[in-house]
Parts: structure tokens; C-alpha cells; sequence
């Protein structure tokens, strides 16, 4: 998890320290680095102390453990502690909204006019990705095409999460984590393009 973690903080700040240092996104953005990941070191550091506890071998930790393995066998508590391992559990407080919202963007498969896709796929160049799941050429990003990807794709079951229901599209950050969800709407789209991801350029007249 400790592993994990470090590459993740190194994610969450490096695409920010990279926007900031082009003069793209203003200095304040960096605040958020340890707003997001201070709180998900604690958890890491509380479940590693956790760990280290059930492994004594009295007899109450024996029987804590077997506790602990039977309560591991039924779904939903299982579920819980996968997405702990994994760090699908974590979410940041972007506000209210699809549970989506937050998360790290589980690796979908994806159908895209350029055939079958994974989500992470379109990560590798380190670029935010607008994934609008509606109808084709409904969303137009064009003050931020310049540093924002629009695909247009097909999907959906959300590790973690479940079945949920699917949303029109998703604002990806280039550390994998949801910025923005729409259902059906761009309400507060270019709001999060700004907040993210620096002001529109202005279209040359």
C-alpha cells in the first residue's frame, strides 16, 4: 500500500507542478495536492497499524483474526477492503454529486469511432480526458482542445461502486481521478475545464 501511495503522490503533483510551472493553472492549484492526499496517508498509515496488530500471535489477536476472516468471507465487507487495498476506496471531496465523482476512474473497456479501447489508454500522454459517454459531437471543448482530450465512447460497470447508473460524461485528470460528471447536461463543465485545467484559450476572430 506504502508503495502504492508514494506513486500516487507523486501523480497528484507532478501533472499540477507541470500546469503551474507553464503558466497554465494559477499557483493555488497546488493547494489541493495536500487536501486530496494528506488524508489518504493517514488511512494508509491507520491500515498498516491495523496489519501489523493481527499478526501477534496472543490469544486474543488469534481470535480477533478469525473474526476478522469470517466477516472476510461474506460480499459487501470483502468488497470494503479490496477497495482499501487497492485505493479504489479513496475519494476526494470534490463536492456533492455522482458517486463517480472523486474517484479514481476504474480501467473500462471502451467502445470509440477508432474500435475497442481501455480507458487508462488515453492517459499515456498525460492529458486530461473529456470521456463523453452521449451521443457523438455532443460536447465541445474547444477553448481547452488545446490540453484536454474529447473521446467520444460506450461503457459501463464500475468496480468498487457496483452498478450505478451511467452518466453522459466524465471529466478524467491526468492522475486518473474524476473531475466532473454530467447527466444529460454541461452544468458546471467549464467551471471544472477552469478549475482544473487552466482558463479557455480565446478563439483567434
Amino acid at each position: 500500500m506504502g508503495l502504492s501511495t508514494g506513486v500516487q503522490d507523486a501523480v497528484n503533483l507532478g501533472w499540477k507542478l507541470a500546469q503551474v510551472a507553464k503558466g497554465t493553472s494559477p499557483d493555488s492549484l497546488l493547494d489541493s495536492y495536500h487536501a486530496e492526499r494528506h488524508p489518504v496517508g493517514a488511512q494508509v498509515l491507520k491500515t498498516t497499524m491495523a496489519q501489523v496488530a493481527l499478526r501477534r500471535e496472543d490469544d486474543r489477536t488469534v481470535a480477533l483474526r478469525e473474526v476478522v476472516g469470517e466477516l472476510l468471507a461474506m460480499e459487501e465487507p470483502r468488497r470494503r477492503i479490496a477497495g482499501l487495498m487497492s485505493g479504489l476506496d479513496i475519494r476526494y471531496d470534490l463536492g456533492p454529486g455522482h458517486p463517480l465523482l472523486g474517484r479514481r476512474m476504474p480501467d473500462l473497456d471502451v467502445v470509440t469511432a477508432g474500435g475497442p479501447r481501455r480507458v487508462f489508454s488515453f492517459l499515456h500522454r498525460a492529458w486530461p480526458v473529456l470521456l463523453n459517454l452521449g451521443a457523438p459531437g455532443a460536447l465541445d471543448i474547444a477553448g481547452w482542445s488545446d490540453r484536454v482530450q474529447l473521446v467520444d465512447a460506450g461503457a459501463w460497470e464500475l468496480p468498487v461502486l457496483g452498478r450505478v447508473a451511467a452518466p453522459g460524461a466524465v471529466l478524467i485528470r491526468p492522475d486518473g481521478y474524476v473531475a466532473w460528471v454530467g447527466n444529460g447536461t454541461r452544468q458546471g463543465l467549464a467551471e471544472a475545464l477552469t478549475k482544473w485545467f487552466g482558463p479557455p484559450t480565446l478563439r483567434q476572430a
